[in-house]
């Protein structure tokens, strides 16, 4: 080998040894996430940036961070109050949970001498929609004023525990006397429900409306009649969001990517969410899909400021808190409104935006485009890739008719309450069939009996729609 390759040679074993050398002292920043795969409302701050491989595209990588190298790590919980003990101990960066496990997760780092914050909105609703009760298919009970001297199920101290205690103080009832409240997590109250071994289960996204779905329980109580705001959210250690800031914005910029992606195309993400977290699309759909049950709204409205105030003040009369958590200093909106701004989005004006997410379709019938929302349905087919999208409830069994004829198989089925705009499985729903043929769709049985009484109409189930002539459920 003559000196001019030897030269060479060694040229190129030194840049080796100098990168290896650089590599081997390169900052290694960990990025470790906590996610809730099963709480549905939670997928645009976990399961779709995983999945999607999101972040990736917005840790930075210049500045101090130029050479850094990531090690992102993920971990799934059924619930908040595991993932709280994970990140107390250090083992986790960021969170995803509800209002009341959040604030257990502030009281808890305050009681370890350290300190949590909540980043950002996921997922909620000024109302209380999402969370709810259910009873087993074949029991007598029809609402809550039923359950007096009965045994319920809950996730102790989740916002479904919160529901469910202001909707015993509506009733004039002591939680402690007129009802036997356990401690049961959902996939051990879906058993218990089966089994006829609890008399209700109050739960958290999705379940108040999965169990149902799956034909083993029936909702009888919404949190949207506690009139009480509910959300999920993202939190982080806030020693990590000091020393990283831009790490907890790069988090943040690809959740509002991911909401993005699930508002243009639900259906396929609904599907997504499906395989990942075994929760059916149209579950997933009914809570992310246009009107949905709740709102994917990452601002800091102050109905949800005020959620939690109310989880950390409940919790206190749970005594399973003493702390002197504050919900001012315990929320820092910093890193959302930087992630808004470096996404190209007015925080501000999506800060006054109470909208749900909007319905921009045309009629599958008559091909107009569609207006208003609490008489719209739809029509889910296997085979589809998108809904279809119908002005009222008339039209889409006029449709289904026509479609089961011709052998269509049906995912899902949506209607809208005439009252609220709650969106509902058609078969779960009351209808009020009017003198001119026209169908209203209502989720509670009074509702529907009190709108029939002002319209002179007659009150129908599912199962009587479906069986009505076509000419009789036609658009009038």
């Amino acid at each position: 080998m003559n000196h001019r390759y030897r030269k060479l040679l060694r040229s190129v074993i030194a840049a080796i040894v100098g990168t290896a050398a650089t590599l081997a002292h390169a900052q290694t920043i960990r990025v470790a996430i906590g996610t809730q795969d099963t709480t549905i409302n939670c997928a645009t701050g976990g399961l779709l940036i995983r999945e999607l491989h999101l972040l990736d595209k917005y840790l930075p990588h210049s500045g101090k961070y130029q050479g850094v190298r990531y090690d992102v790590q993920w971990k799934d919980f059924t619930s908040g109050a595991p993932m709280t003990n994970e990140m107390v101990a250090g083992r986790l960066d960021f969170g995803a949970m509800a209002d009341f496990p959040g604030a257990l997760n502030g009281a808890a780092f305050q009681k370890a001498g350290k300190k949590s914050i909540f980043i950002s909105v996921l997922s909620g609703s000024i109302e209380g929609s999402g969370n709810g009760i259910v009873v087993p298919l074949d029991s007598p009970v029809r609402t809550i004023a039923d359950l007096k001297g009965k045994t319920i199920s809950v996730p102790f101290a989740s916002t479904a525990h919160g529901m469910l205690l202001r909707a015993i103080k509506a009733q004039g009832w002591n939680a402690d006397t007129d009802l036997n409240i356990i401690t049961q997590a959902p996939e051990v109250a879906g058993s218990a429900l089966k089994a006829g071994k609890i008399d209700a289960h109050a739960d958290f996204v999705p379940f108040a409306d999965l169990f149902p779905y799956r034909g083993f329980a029936r909702k009888i109580y919404d949190g949207a009649q506690s009139h009480a705001p509910t959300f999920h959210g993202a939190l982080v250690d806030a020693a990590y969001a000091q020393k990283y800031p831009e790490i907890v914005v790069a988090y943040l910029r690809a959740a509002i990517e991911a909401n993005r992606l699930m508002t243009e195309d639900p259906e396929k993400y609904s599907l997504l969410i499906q395989k990942v977290a075994g929760i059916e699309a149209p579950v997933d759909y009914l809570f992310h899909g246009p009107l949905g049950i709740q709102t994917r709204d990452f601002t800091w409205k102050p109905e949800y400021r005020r959620a939690l105030s109310t989880a950390i003040d409940t919790l206190k009369l749970l005594k399973k808190t003493d702390t002197t958590l504050n919900a001012d200093s315990f929320i820092d909106d910093r890193y959302i409104r930087e992630a808004f701004k470096q996404s190209g989005l007015d925080y501000d004006a999506a800060l006054a935006n109470y909208a749900k997410s909007p319905l921009k379709a045309n009629d599958a019938t008559t091909g107009k485009p569609i207006r208003g929302s609490n008489d719209v349905a739809q029509v889910w087919l296997e085979n589809e890739a998108h809904v279809r999208d119908y002005a009222n409830p008339a039209e889409a069994f006029a449709a289904l008719d026509a479609l089961r004829h011709g052998g269509a198989k049906v995912r899902a089925v949506f209607v809208h309450d005439h009252a609220d705009g709650l969106k509902l499985f058609a078969n779960q729903a009351w209808y009020v069939k009017d003198e001119r043929g026209a169908l209203a769709a209502f989720w509670l049985r009074s509702a529907a009996n009190a709108y029939a009484q002002r319209v002179s109409g007659k009150v129908l189930d599912y199962a009587a729609v479906s069986a009505l002539p076509r000419q009789s459920v036609a658009a009038r």
